[in-house]
């Protein structure tokens, strides 16, 4: 049987951009809506348009899809005809101050309540005051005053006059005041008391009681003096305040006549002031600014500038940074705190918008998770002090609890599908409260329509960012490009932050050779960069082949040995590396042992490609004889790990080749699995891992019968460099698409695998006969050594 290499054109999809018109990326308009990804746009669609609660968004994807960017610019154009959401403002509130009012204004009005209420600060600080500082005002309560003082002053002259009448008079004490009796205009001393007669000490005690008496009496009412007379001066205080007041707070009502939330604020602040007028006396104690932080207004979100609804990322979502947070400050040496030191977080600046949240950042942090799962359920934001937000009861100081602010934002969750899985299972809230799954895909297909949504997406780039414009055959390069990514050549990534990279570094490129429009060349030219910067490792690794540290081998032909093929990935690049592998086989019972699997170095999927392998052995060799053998296989000079089913394939090859004694060509290399049918299976990685065994044999030197086999399932994987297709068309490379064993057979060993007889038997000199033969061989052996054993 003979096979057919891989055309050039079956290792590389080229990109020709016949369907499409434009010259330069600069003749297309901006993309702005989310590429390849109909069905997570349709979900996201369904999500923002419904306002039933519960109906959040988990977007899944994986990273690198451009799935933040794409979004932000997704609800930013499908937003932006949506109305402004409000402003909300945080103000004292007089009847319990440790809850501050939340007020809401629509968009733009907060800022412009916070300015009417800086200017009434003004006339408070500034005006109140010189109200008060005025003759008229002094006059005033001069009369008041002297009223008073005139009041008080008959009432003790009726109390002297009396007691004088009497023999007595008033003396002034520490104790007060006191009545003293006289003898000769003099005040009687005690010794001249106790000289009396006891009828005469009697007769003063009564006396002296009874104008005490009258004296409290007039205490009492000097009293009541002094109380109508503050009475007369707080109400001349807070008529003086009324009206210096009054053109302020008409003014006031009547601009928020219609916001009755806002006119009861401004009832309740206006008698605050009027009771507290005194506070706004002209006094030396009060000397300094006055602290009227009670009437200032704390603007927590404000509109003013929004367009649309806002679309809010959060990057770091810490609980401070998701709900805001209320901030101290030590004043004589204690903490306190005030309603002005209300901050916002990002769900208030989000509010009526949408909130972005990576759940991976959001999950770090399991308060913030609580906090915003009840939040949601509640439909409000409300604002705890440290310490206190996490259930516990610590608190720093005198703190403060914020009315809550009614919550309508709509969260969006970007996480990876595992995680979505994860808190649908363990999460009871997590699917009440998240009901829109938006899946996103890694990769798209590859049709003019969205080879033209490549360019658009290009397009927008260079128009963003300021980057030069591409021409034809460098957007057909990206798209190639988008193509490998994908490792599909029918499919595109979707991957758009790479592409973006790509895009930018080929901008530098053209610019440092003085262009202005990017080519094929600096596509080609970035990626090459790219790769060049990040293969410092492989370099290494092709060094060991040159020295022959790592023995691989390229020409020849040898039993029982076959070049496999795998995939380092090292995170930011990926490459192809052959290895050795090798097979012994030998009389026993053993079966095949994998070395690798011995010494606990093979992973659970390598360890079910050999179980595969066994599988294949018994059902071609063992139908009609046993399968006595002992075999061993190894990938030599392998010090790490191996998993994956890929070489499954490459070590039944070997196998064989070790029974047959038919040698393997040693400058052709194997990829793929096998199944127990002999079928060989698509594998991943085969674009790498045709370039790594194409590098070697180019290292040593191309002799026109080296290449590579793979599963034909893998034909539509293979989007190699334009160096291998090149140096196949040349024919110094080849690549090989094998649907069974049987042709990867006759391509490593050069003779026909056998078909089955209808009796049974394989034809004489074919693989399978010989393999056949050697494992009855092995099993005669077996049986006569265990009969001369036992004689």
């Amino acid at each position: 049987m003979s096979f057919s290499a891989l055309t050039p054109e079956q290792l590389r999809r080229v990109c020709s951009l016949d369907h499409v018109s434009f010259t330069t990326t600069s003749d297309l308009d901006a993309q702005n809506t989310i590429i390849g990804q109909p069905r997570g746009t349709r979900a996201i669609e369904f999500g923002i348009g419904i306002r039933s609660p519960g109906y959040n968004i988990f977007v899944l994807g994986e990273t690198g899809t451009g799935r933040i960017t794409a979004i932000r610019r997704f609800l930013r154009h499908k937003t932006l005809d949506r109305s402004i959401p409000p402003d909300w403002v945080y103000v004292h509130n007089f009847a319990t101050p440790h809850r501050p009012r939340a007020i809401r204004f629509a968009a733009g009005a907060g800022g412009a309540f916070k300015a009417e209420m800086d200017a009434l600060l003004v006339c408070l600080r500034e005006d109140l005051p010189k109200a008060f500082e005025n003759e008229s005002y002094r006059d005033e309560v001069e009369k008041i005053r002297l009223r008073f003082e005139d009041r008080q002053s008959e009432v003790f002259t009726t109390v002297q006059q009396k007691a004088q009448a009497q023999g007595y008079t008033i003396l002034r004490t520490a104790a007060g005041l006191d009545i003293a009796p006289l003898v000769d205009g003099q005040v009687m001393t005690p010794e001249m008391f106790q000289q009396l007669p006891a009828e005469r000490q009697r007769a003063i005690d009564k006396e002296t009681q009874a104008l005490n008496a009258e004296l409290e009496d007039a205490y009492y009412q000097i009293r009541l003096f002094e109380t109508d007379t503050r009475a007369g001066i707080d109400a001349l205080n807070r008529q003086v305040a009324e009206t210096t007041l009054a053109h302020t707070f008409a003014h006031l009502r009547q601009q928020y006549q219609a916001e009755k939330e806002v006119l009861t604020y401004l009832e309740e602040l206006y008698k605050d002031i009027l009771d507290n007028v005194a506070d706004f006396l002209p006094n030396e104690e009060h000397e300094g600014e006055l602290d009227l932080r009670r009437y200032t207004v704390n603007l927590l979100v404000d509109n003013s500038q929004t367009s649309g609804v806002p679309v809010i990322f959060e990057a770091n979502p810490t609980y401070p940074n998701l709900f805001g947070r209320i901030e101290y400050e030590m004043i004589y040496g204690a903490m306190t705190t005030h309603f002005t030191n209300i901050k916002a977080g990002s769900l208030h600046a989000a509010n009526g918008g949408y909130l972005v949240l990576n759940v991976r950042d959001l999950l770090q942090y399991e308060t913030s998770w609580e906090a915003l799962k009840r939040a949601l359920k509640e439909q409000e934001i409300r604002l705890q002090s440290p310490g206190t937000f996490d259930g516990g009861s610590q608190v720093l100081a005198k703190s403060l609890d914020p009315e809550a602010i009614p919550l309508s934002t709509k969260i969006i969750l970007l996480g990876s599908p595992r995680l979505y899985y994860a808190l649908y299972e363990t999460d009871e809230d997590f699917g009440e409260l998240f009901k829109v799954k938006a899946d996103f895909n890694s990769d798209m297909p590859r049709n003019d329509e969205n080879e033209l949504e490549y360019a658009r997406f290009i397009a927008s780039r260079c128009q963003e960012e300021g980057l030069c414009h591409f021409d034809r055959s460098s957007v057909a390069k990206v798209i190639e490009y988008g193509s490998r990514l994908s490792a599909h050549q029918d499919k595109l990534t979707t991957r758009f932050g790479l592409v973006t990279d790509i895009v930018r570094e080929a901008s530098y490129w053209a610019t440092l050779r003085g262009a202005d429009m990017v080519t094929a060349e600096d596509v080609k030219k970035a990626i090459d960069e790219q790769v060049y910067r990040a293969n410092e490792v492989e370099e290494r690794i092709q060094e060991q082949f040159d020295e022959n540290i790592i023995m691989v081998t390229t020409e020849g032909s040898v039993v029982g040995q076959v070049n496999g093929l795998s995939v380092l990935d090292m995170g930011d690049y990926a490459f192809g590396q052959p290895s050795r592998i090798t097979a012994q086989t030998y009389m026993g019972e053993e079966g095949v042992v994998n070395i690798d699997r011995e010494v606990e170095m093979a992973g659970p999927l390598h360890n079910k490609g050999l179980l595969t392998l066994v599988g294949y052995l018994g059902g071609t060799y063992a139908q009609d004889q046993p399968l006595s053998l002992s075999a061993s296989l190894a990938f030599e000079q392998n010090y790490g790990g191996i998993d994956g089913d890929s070489a499954s394939s490459a070590e039944l090859y070997a196998l064989l080749s070790s029974l047959s004694g038919v040698p393997v060509n040693q400058g052709r290399a194997v990829t793929g699995s096998v199944n127990q049918r002999g079928e060989v299976q698509p594998i991943g990685g085969v674009t790498e891992k045709i370039e790594g065994f194409f590098a070697l044999c180019k290292k040593r030197g191309l002799n026109e019968d080296q290449g590579v086999l793979i599963p034909v399932g893998n034909v539509k994987h293979v989007m190699v460099s334009e160096e291998v297709v090149e140096a196949v068309r040349a024919g110094r490379f080849h690549v090989w698409a094998v649907r069974t064993i049987d042709e990867g057979i006759e391509l490593l060993m050069g003779k026909n695998a056998g078909k089955r007889n209808k009796d049974g038997a394989y034809p004489e000199g074919s693989i399978h006969y010989l393999v056949q033969a050697r494992l009855r061989e092995l099993a005669e052996e077996l049986k006569q050594f265990g009969e001369s054993d036992d004689e």
